[in-house]
C-alpha cells in the first residue's frame, strides 16, 4: 500500500531545497528529463532565491510543497479577491507523471476556495502546447487573453526569441 501524498505550506527554511526543485524542473538537464521542462525555450534561473524567499513571506502568497519536496506550486490571493493565480508549479522530473502535479493542483484550488477565492487564473507560455492541454484535460479554459512576457525582469531567465506572451486560463472554484 503507497502512504498518501502529504502537502504542506512551505517555510523560510524550504527556500534552498524549492530553488533546486524548480530549476531541476524547468531548466537545465535535469529539467529535459521531464516534460514540463523550458530548456529550450529560456535560457537562465527560472526564479532567484531572494524572490523565494520574498514570496514564502509574502502573506499574499501560500507555496505548497508535495511530500518530501517531490513538487511545488503558489497560490496569491490579494486580500480581498476572489480571483487566485496558480504559479511556481515544478514537479520532480523522475516522479512526473505520477500523479504529484494532479494532487498538487487540487490542493491549490481547495487551498484558493478555502480562503474566499471563486476564480484560479494561471498563465502559461503559449508555446507551451501540451502543458496547455493538460491543464484544459484538469477543467481549466483559455480566456482568449494573452499578456506579455516579462523581458528583462529579474528571475524569468533569457527567452530564446522575442516574441513570447502567456495564454490565460481560468478554472471557476464553486464552494
Amino acid at each position: 500500500m503507497t502512504a498518501p501524498l502529504t502537502i504542506r505550506v512551505a517555510e523560510a527554511a524550504d527556500v534552498d531545497s524549492l530553488l533546486a526543485l524548480v530549476h531541476s524542473a524547468y531548466r537545465g538537464p535535469s529539467g529535459r528529463e521531464g516534460w514540463t521542462s523550458e530548456a529550450d525555450l529560456i535560457d537562465g534561473p527560472r526564479t532567484t532565491r531572494a524572490l523565494l524567499a520574498a514570496d514564502v513571506a509574502d502573506p499574499s502568497i501560500t507555496i505548497l510543497v508535495a511530500g518530501d519536496l517531490l513538487g511545488c506550486a503558489a497560490v496569491t490571493l490579494p486580500a480581498g479577491g476572489d480571483t487566485a493565480s496558480f504559479g511556481l508549479f515544478a514537479v520532480r522530473p523522475g516522479v512526473q507523471q505520477g500523479g504529484v502535479g494532479t494532487a498538487l493542483l487540487r490542493a491549490a484550488e481547495d487551498h484558493a476556495r478555502d480562503r474566499g477565492a471563486r476564480v484560479m487564473e494561471m498563465c502559461v507560455i503559449d508555446r507551451r502546447p501540451e502543458l496547455i492541454a493538460w491543464y484544459e484535460r484538469r477543467g481549466y479554459t483559455r480566456t482568449g487573453e494573452t499578456r506579455p512576457f516579462p523581458y528583462g525582469e529579474e528571475g524569468v531567465g533569457e527567452p530564446r526569441g522575442d516574441d513570447f506572451r502567456f495564454a490565460v486560463l481560468t478554472h471557476d472554484l464553486p464552494g
